[in-house]
């Protein structure tokens, strides 16, 4: 569980703490130096960093050749990095991570908001939060990179539920592979465009 003197000093704004705290639960991991790496689908073992130089070290040697996931919130490395000299080690600290990864993750958000058409009902936002949630799994979201997206912007809000779990988030994080895909194309960077959802109510 996340301090809550940690959410409010580093999350983004935007998003509720409740928010926040159920993000990380899904995705995140509760050791800021946590580095995961991902090749064609596969998880690479890498040894377990103990200091932040050690974790740097990890995430330049495969960053550009792999899907590189750090700290908290396990942040995409490399995003809108050219090189991996210009990695910087606030990708380790808890409280950059979390910022970052928070605010990253609004955006997210706000890009599934916009092609749900932006609903004002909290009863939706579940459904929202667990398409975002498999979307900074995977890394897009209906065909789009929604890492290196543009942000819809800030004027598109998102309903959010204040204190209650919410549902759809409480038995299991990961996200169940969706109608006509296999576990697989789950996997970070590999995950194909979803099958037609129009006849589900996102789009008529």
């Amino acid at each position: 569980m996340l301090d809550p003197a940690l959410i409010k000093e580093c999350a983004d704004p935007s998003l509720k703490p409740a928010i926040v705290e159920q993000f990380v639960m899904a995705v995140g991991s509760g050791d800021p130096l946590a580095v995961t790496v991902k090749s064609g689908g596969r998880l690479i073992l890498v040894p377990k960093a103990t200091s932040a130089e050690e974790a740097m070290a990890i995430v330049r040697q495969y960053a550009g050749q792999a899907v590189v996931r750090v700290g908290l919130t396990q942040f995409p490395a490399g995003v809108g990095v050219k090189q991996a000299s210009d990695l910087k080690p606030d990708l380790v600290d808890a409280c950059d991570n979390l910022r970052k990864g928070t605010a990253m993750f609004a955006k997210v958000l706000r890009i599934v908001a916009k092609w749900y058409g932006n609903p004002t009902s909290k009863e939706v936002f579940p459904q929202i939060f667990e398409d975002a949630i498999y979307a900074w799994k995977s890394g897009e979201f209906e065909g789009v990179g929604v890492f290196r997206a543009e942000d819809p912007g800030k004027a598109v809000e998102v309903p959010q539920p204040s204190e209650e779990k919410i549902p759809a988030m409480e038995e299991n994080a990961d996200p169940k592979p969706r109608k006509g895909e296999s576990e697989t194309e789950q996997d970070i960077g590999r995950a194909g465009i979803r099958i037609d959802l129009s006849r589900i109510g996102g789009q008529q």
